[in-house]
């Protein structure tokens, strides 16, 4: 281990750290050059005969974990052998103050409600931004819970080798899945709209054949209908709500039409929409909830992390494959999956490549079997048009390089 002194000074900010360390130091570790902070000597000198290895200082990596919270956040630093040197705990208008005085450095934090804002700020003061999923903290978390023992949790998780992360997500994106959200917040009020409906009508012997569409017209005839003992007041109950869900409609289709001039415009969305099974709405919400998918390594992780896999319980040499996992972005999931349902129904096999694999799959396996495989087999395919855009073509285009 070599060792190189330099003048630079830390952070100000917090005071017990600037009191306790003073000077950084570039130490050269197994060959690997790391950045420490060294304790203060009195008028700045070092004395380099008391730094022989790791063991005789607390070398920091310049590692700091964040446990999100509303207002208050606290953040561990670690040193090199993962002990924690320094606790801190910041408001929200203080604490992009502390990470834009202190070094560039790796910045971990849970996965959660506002944490992709706060990874694209830390990120553009230089900083590098892990994010790990709350379930994977949970295992390290100690003893009691506090907020400083999740943070320290939070650091000993995303430290491990084979931890895997979230991927940062643009504004696009963000935007992009906002839109999805809502939607889909609203079709389930449509759907809910309407079993209530119906369910008034019922009530007396007025009943409406299920689906959205053979329900808004027999609906209005039914309220027209003066013979069939439905009582003036549950007449105009239920008339109102008729007019909630056309104004609900009208708002679906404007946020539906918003999307598809997404995935109109973007090259990414208008190559993943060449793939059978999947249209507008699947194609930009595979651009907002993965982007270039760069996390994968390869495509059956992307369909692993979709819940589209066996879930698996083995043990003793004996594997026991059993349904699917159903983890990750359900709502991507589901999309997926009612995309294999209709290609499966309606694809033409006799022109496809697809074909012959359905008919295989179709005689030795339930249909619904079926229709799950060929969404893994789209989720695979997907990977594959983000990270390898001409593999699927034979002929190049300009537009897909």
């Amino acid at each position: 281990m070599t060792l190189h002194a330099r003048s630079s000074l830390i952070p100000k900010a917090p005071r017990r750290w600037a009191t306790a360390f003073r000077l950084a130091a570039c130490v050269t570790i197994n060959g690997m050059v790391r950045t420490v902070l060294l304790p203060h000597h009195g008028g700045g000198q070092i004395n380099r005969e008391e730094y022989h290895g790791p063991s005789q200082f607390a070398a920091t990596c310049g590692c700091l974990w964040i446990d999100i919270g509303k207002n208050l956040f606290h953040v561990v630093g670690l040193s090199c052998d993962g002990t924690p040197v320094q606790k801190v705990r910041s408001r929200r208008d203080t604490l992009l103050q502390f990470f834009a005085r202190a070094q560039p450095s790796i910045v971990g934090m849970d996965s959660c409600a506002g944490s992709q804002w706060l990874a694209r700020k830390i990120q553009a003061l230089g900083h590098k931004v892990r994010l790990i999923p709350a379930q994977f903290v949970k295992p390290y978390v100690k003893s009691n819970k506090n907020d400083i023992i999740d943070a320290e949790a939070i650091a000993e998780a995303t430290t491990r080798p084979t931890m895997r992360f979230v991927a940062v997500k643009e504004e696009d994106q963000v935007d992009l899945q906002a839109l999805h959200r809502i939607r889909d917040q609203m079709v389930g009020a449509r759907t809910r709209l309407i079993n209530q409906m119906r369910a008034f009508c019922l009530e007396y012997g007025v009943p409406l054949r299920q689906g959205a569409g053979i329900f808004k017209l027999e609906l209005p005839l039914a309220l027209k209908d003066e013979g069939n003992g439905i009582s003036p007041v549950m007449r105009r109950l239920v008339g109102d709500l008729y007019a909630d869900l056309c104004r609900l409609e009208e708002r679906i289709r404007q946020v539906t039409q918003e999307i598809e001039a997404v995935a109109n415009r973007e090259d990414v969305t208008r190559r993943l929409m060449t793939i059978p099974g999947i249209g507008a709405l699947g194609a930009t919400a595979v651009l907002a909830a993965i982007g270039d998918g760069l996390q994968f390594r390869k495509a059956r992780d992307l369909a692993a992390w979709l819940g589209l896999v066996p879930r698996q319980y083995s043990t003793g040499g004996k594997q026991t494959l059993l349904g699917i996992s159903k983890r990750g972005n359900r709502y991507l999931r589901k999309l997926l999956v009612h995309g294999a349902r209709s290609c499966f129904r309606h694809l033409d096999r006799t022109r496809d490549r697809f074909g012959s694999w359905l008919n295989g799959l179709q005689a030795r396996m339930h249909p619904n079997k079926a229709v799950v495989a060929l969404a893994a087999k789209m989720a695979r395919i997907v990977w594959v048009v983000l990270n390898k855009p001409g593999a699927l073509y034979e002929r190049r285009d300009p537009a897909f390089s």
